[in-house]
């Protein structure tokens, strides 16, 4: 069968009003993506927002996973989960940031922010689904789909080195940062010592 083909198959056996067990999962994961992505941003406390940006990223894997994209659900896994989260809280204690709640944590743009946020989420939701209005995909693909490892690996490292990389310079230049930032603080305080 061809793409097409299967694409209209997909589609007439599916309907909005008839969901399977997969879309029922998927669903419900992303409810509690988008609960602790907003748990997240609005917490004041700089160490529970680190603890729940990773169960954010996991719910991210899960999707993933759904989606029946292996590869990209463990590498979300490692990389996210395991050196960013890892990253931002090497951060936090090089800083020295506090433990507890933090009034700093807290902004006066809040209002300008969630106005921000609800534009670009709203837009991000309008592109998406005016892109892929009609489209179905069939999960049952087999080894040659797009969830392929072989497949996604040659996309990723053919087309997205570049991003990949500068991305990997970016989390170096955050590590070294908040080093820098840490021996700072910390020849001020030996000096006022003295």
């Amino acid at each position: 069968m061809t793409a097409a083909a299967l694409t209209a198959t997909a589609a007439e056996s599916h309907g909005f009003l008839s969901p399977t067990g997969v879309e029922i999962a998927f669903l419900l994961v992303g409810l509690v993506t988008f609960g602790a992505a907003l748990v997240t941003v609005t917490t004041k406390q700089l160490v529970h927002a680190a603890l729940w940006l990773v169960v954010a990223l996991g719910g991210l894997a899960v999707e993933y996973l759904l989606l029946t994209a292996e590869f990209i659900a463990w590498v979300q896994v490692l990389i996210y989960v395991g050196s960013v989260v890892v990253l931002l809280l090497f951060g936090l204690m090089l800083t020295r940031a506090p433990i507890g709640r933090s009034p700093d944590a807290d902004s006066p743009n809040r209002w300008a922010a969630l106005t921000v946020a609800a534009a670009s989420a709203a837009a991000l939701v309008w592109v998406v689904v005016d892109a892929f209005r009609t489209t179905w995909i069939d999960l049952d693909h087999g080894a040659g789909g797009p969830g392929n490892t072989a497949v996604t690996g040659s996309v990723l490292f053919r087309h997205w080195v570049l991003p990949f990389e500068a991305l990997s310079v970016l989390l170096l230049a955050a590590l070294v940062g908040a080093i820098v930032l840490s021996r700072k603080k910390n020849a001020g305080a030996k000096e006022g010592n003295r």
